[in-house]
């Protein structure tokens, strides 16, 4: 029998990993440089959830959150994901939720330890199953409809190997979140002890993964210093790459210069089921929303009477209902989505005196003073416990 490898061979396998650092704008910064290797550690620490995973045992597991807060995670949204066999037949059960939308994304790939990159196959929409009033369902997973099975069924494409799913809301903690059972219904439940080899080959694959995962979203930061993003958006649609089909993503890089601060301003499309806007920091980590204002959603944002939205990104608090938070950093990467639109528009940023920032916005914009602000994260704060999932 071959050797497997041992706790050093493991640990050889991850050393190559602080290459990425490589990918960073500016290595010499020493607050950039830890983060970037926070990302590997985050990298380790979600990639275990799906090392093991086994397509005719699925488990619906986290896959991002307030903890794991790598490429660029939506603070809106409620992911998890689960490995499946494209050939099998699965059963999910549950109950939906009040949220604005569930989706479950099939792919021919995915962001798990085992996965490679793949495009996606569909989306299913829960609201388009037939529900009991409770809000409780029953979907079948196949490449064809079982025989004598009446209830709800979808095309399975036989490339598939993942299941994302995703939950929305808006007032983050009100609602009632969904609950998700998944199922391999074509074989029977046999769970075997996985043999040496098997976990060495596992354990080899997610001592690689920090590197993968952290140069993954590294090059992104990268490539859009590249194209000059600074200020300024790019459209994406991120197909094939864990992104939502059919939403407009427009991303970019922001720069904050000394005493001043960047306004956002975008029309907002006819008719829209959800959008959102983010910050991250330079290795397209979310920055900490659960305790900062980093995003702004269609449920939170103040829309101004001309019907625009506009932010205000400062490192100090603006005094402005839609202050985003950049959590210390100067500069960092920013995001905004619409979702089901009617159209996308395009956001701009503009760099303004901090002098001169009333004089940018309506004049009916709102002060929002130090015990409001406190108000508004301390809700903030326990909206995002209520509905965290591990």
């Amino acid at each position: 029998m071959a050797s497997l490898p041992g706790w050093r061979d493991y640990l050889a396998a991850m050393d190559s990993a602080g290459e990425v650092l490589d990918l960073l704008e500016d290595r010499t910064d020493p607050d950039l440089s830890q983060e970037a290797l926070r990302l590997l550690f985050l990298g380790l620490s979600g990639g275990f959830f799906t090392a093991f995973a086994d397509p005719d045992l699925p488990d619906f597991v986290p896959a991002v959150n307030t903890v794991l807060n790598g490429s660029m995670t939506n603070p809106d949204f409620v992911y998890s994901t689960a490995s499946i066999d494209g050939a099998g037949t699965y059963r999910i059960s549950g109950e939906r939720g009040d949220g604005l939308f569930v989706l479950i994304d099939i792919a021919a790939g995915g962001l798990g330890v085992m996965d490679k990159l793949g495009p996606s196959c569909g989306t299913i929409d829960l609201d388009s199953l037939d529900m009991e009033p409770d809000g409780r369902f029953e979907l079948v997973l196949s490449q064809e409809r079982p025989a004598g099975w009446e209830g709800n069924w979808r095309p399975l494409d036989p490339r598939a190997v993942t299941l994302n799913l995703r939950q929305a809301a808006y007032d983050w903690g009100a609602g009632r979140d969904g609950r998700f059972a998944i199922e391999r219904i074509d074989k029977r439940i046999a769970p075997r002890r996985r043999t040496a080899a098997e976990i060495a080959e596992r354990l080899t694959a997610l001592a690689g993964y920090p590197r993968r995962y952290a140069g993954l979203w590294m090059n992104v930061v990268k490539d859009q210093a590249a194209k000059g993003l600074w200020n300024r958006f790019e459209h994406d649609d991120w197909a094939g790459r864990g992104g939502v089909a059919g939403q407009h993503y427009y991303q970019g890089l922001f720069r904050i210069e000394p005493d001043h601060v960047l306004l956002l301003e975008t029309e907002l499309p006819e008719t829209v089921r959800y959008w959102n806007v983010q910050l991250g920091d330079l290795v397209w980590n979310t920055i900490d929303w659960m305790n900062r204002q980093s995003s702004l959603n269609g449920g939170q944002a103040a829309i101004d009477r001309d019907g625009k939205f506009r932010a205000v990104i400062a490192p100090d608090d603006p005094g402005v209902p839609n202050w985003l938070d950049p959590g210390g950093w100067r500069e960092g990467a920013i995001m905004l989505r619409w979702t089901e639109a009617s159209s996308g528009p395009a956001p701009t940023l503009a760099s303004v005196p901090i002098g001169e920032l009333r004089a940018h916005l309506p004049t009916d914009t709102p002060t929002i003073d130090v015990q409001e602000r406190d108000r508004r994260l301390r809700a903030r704060r326990t909206g995002v416990q209520l509905r965290r999932r591990w």
